[in-house]
């Protein structure tokens, strides 16, 4: 039986039990992060670790064996890209995290995988509250530093030095380059997985349509939008459709969340934010599709594109995000790349491999010398 299911999510951990199995199973461990309440009441988020991977496992190397005076010293051997670092994934709108094939990655490159869902969403999640809903995308760096506090008293006196390679997809790829822009130093690297960048409509359609969602906001900010979404990602990507994923329907719909006004202004602030160019302080891979098919009627084109955002406003986008930013367009990508099928994923995870070698974020990927007989 599938690990996330509805049954499974409604025994949810009480804050300050500390970690316990998450639902993903074996491998992996989640952490439920108090926050302070909002209008609807208690707030927390959820950080999720993995423990499965022999590189993300914190286990320590093993012993070198003691040589004759006349062996030779082996070669050393290279680190894997990310050796060294904390990886902290965020997911994006109507959604959380659920690919334990992202994770695996992530510790065979070396480094030490963490996921967080986001204060109502997913794990997050509580039954009176309104899902996904905020009105600042800033509230979110409460999310953000209440993850970082957890992994640095994870990591020890040794967790400061640990690079930070933020990892985003769409609304938390805005989410991530927004905190790291108001907050420079703190990631090494980012890596943006379809960020949300911009409105579908394009700069000028955002311009024109904010003042008109602002005043909505400001008469009824909860009043229910129109509903955009036809259902087709999700048969792109669900297992018991045209997919490959299994997931919790309950946690990420097969329509979406409903949206409402304060919440898409302040999404449309973010765009704002970004379009007026901003320095997230590290350098920026963009992944994204290499088209998009924005339509009304189902196209088996649907099963290799992205059908949620403009891959070309994205790529453009990106490149206000600081003087260091490579885009990387995947053929026969979805929205989520790491959700496509397995040509397109093996594809992006090389493109990351190959980004991360580049740039060796804040990490000597060069084994130390062996020790002498």
């Amino acid at each position: 039986m599938d690990p996330a299911t509805t049954e499974g999510h409604r025994e949810r951990p009480d804050a300050g039990e500390g970690w316990v199995t998450d639902v993903l199973g074996p491998g992996f461990e989640q952490l439920t992060l108090p926050l302070a309440p909002d209008d609807e009441g208690e707030v927390v988020a959820t950080l999720v670790r993995y423990t499965g991977g022999a590189n993300g496992d914190g286990a320590p190397p093993s012993p070198r064996r003691w040589r004759w005076p006349w062996e030779h010293e082996p070669e050393p051997q290279p680190q894997p890209a990310a050796s060294g670092c904390d990886v902290l994934y965020v997911h994006g709108w109507s959604d959380y995290f659920f690919n334990p094939e992202l994770a695996r990655f992530w510790s065979d490159a070396g480094a030490r995988f963490y996921a967080l869902d986001l204060r109502k969403y997913g794990r997050s999640l509580r039954e009176w509250q309104t899902p996904g809903y905020m009105t600042d995308l800033a509230v979110y760096d409460e999310d953000i530093e209440a993850a970082l506090g957890a992994i640095a008293r994870e990591g020890g006196p040794e967790a400061s030095a640990r690079p930070l390679i933020l990892v985003g997809h769409s609304t938390g790829g805005l989410t991530l380059s927004l905190w790291a822009a108001r907050n420079p130093g703190r990631a090494a690297a980012l890596v943006l997985n379809s960020p949300w960048l911009e409105f579908q409509l394009s700069g000028i359609g955002r311009q024109a349509i904010q003042p008109v969602i602002g005043f909505r906001a400001r008469l009824d900010p909860m009043g229910p939008l129109p509903n955009v979404d036809l259902g087709f990602y999700t048969r792109s990507i669900a297992k018991e459709l045209d997919g490959e994923w299994e997931y919790d329907h309950a946690w990420r719909p097969d329509r979406g969340f409903r949206t409402h006004p304060a919440w898409l202004t302040a999404i449309l602030a973010g765009h704002a934010t970004v379009a007026a160019g901003i320095d997230v302080g590290a350098p920026v891979l963009t992944l994204v599709s290499a088209r998009s098919v924005l339509q009304a009627t189902w196209d088996d084109a649907m099963l290799t594109s992205d059908i949620v955002l403009v891959v070309d406003e994205i790529a453009r986008q990106s490149l206000k995000l600081g003087p260091n930013v490579t885009v990387a367009r995947i053929d026969g990508a979805l929205h989520d790349v790491f959700l496509s099928r397995e040509p397109a994923r093996a594809a992006a995870y090389a493109a990351v491999t190959r980004w991360l070698e580049g740039y060796a974020p804040g990490t000597d990927r060069e084994a130390p010398p062996t020790a002498g007989a």
